[in-house]
């Protein structure tokens, strides 16, 4: 149930990205778009955040996930710190896509971790 919960919290937040920045041609335009960039960086948070609770075993099972990435990224919105476009834009090309990927391969080879059960 737990890694359920938190691949549902992870791939909701993802799509949300997703579809938030589809219409996007570069870097500029999500950061010239400050309500966006806003929605983004609470989307990222939420991810971040939620990946920063998986539990060991699980944390293990995706070893190709960029974690230093995400806990840099956690930080910086966590706490507001500034500048962290670099960090955003490699979130949204890079983190989500890659680890969205790797949960979804996952749940695909493990279906049992992620019942309702478990």
């Amino acid at each position: 149930m737990y890694h359920r919960s938190l691949y549902e919290i992870v791939v909701d937040c993802g799509k949300a990205i997703r579809t938030l920045t589809a219409e996007m041609q570069d870097e500029q335009e999500l950061f010239a778009s400050a309500l966006t960039l806003r929605a983004v960086e609470a989307q990222l948070l939420i991810m971040a955040h939620t990946l920063g609770n998986v539990t060991p075993v699980l944390h293990q099972k995706l070893a190709q996930v960029d974690w230093l990435g995400w806990s840099a990224l956690h930080e910086k919105l966590r706490h507001g710190i500034q500048p962290r476009r670099e960090e955003i834009w490699y979130a949204v090309n890079g983190l989500v896509p890659q680890t969205m990927d790797l949960l979804t391969e996952l749940r695909r080879k493990q279906p049992v971790w992620f019942e309702s059960g478990y």
